[in-house]
């Protein structure tokens, strides 16, 4: 299954503590505490997430990666299905951006979605 299918995504993000999905700016959304982690478009199968500094500088030289629109001055990066990332690379890293949006999150809002604190 591939995170580039709605099912595959999906089943990533389920597995990751306090997170909902909703339908929105013509992609499927998902975030932590009501604050968006990372998506997958509907008509392009791309998918998009929040990233560290360094891994944006990083990420944003590979082939099939770019700054994401509307979102880049925050660090997010858009990868399309061609992209040199592999599955288990592109897993790891919307891991990464679910951790660094909750950590943003209040400790009283994280204790309640059950993320360790």
């Amino acid at each position: 299954m591939s995170l580039f299918d709605r099912d595959g995504f999906e089943a990533l993000v389920r597995s990751l503590p306090g997170t909902s999905l909703v339908d929105q700016w013509d992609a499927r959304v998902a975030k932590v505490g009501d604050k968006v982690f990372t998506l997958l478009t509907d008509v392009e199968r791309r998918i998009c997430f929040k990233v560290s500094e360094e891994s944006f500088e990083i990420l944003t030289a590979l082939g099939g990666v770019a700054q994401a629109p509307y979102f880049a001055k925050r660090k997010w990066v858009t990868l399309d299905p061609e992209t040199e990332l592999a599955a288990a690379e592109i897993a790891e890293y919307i891991r990464r951006s679910h951790r660094l949006v909750a950590g943003g999150l209040t400790r009283k809002l994280r204790a309640e979605l059950g993320i360790p604190v």
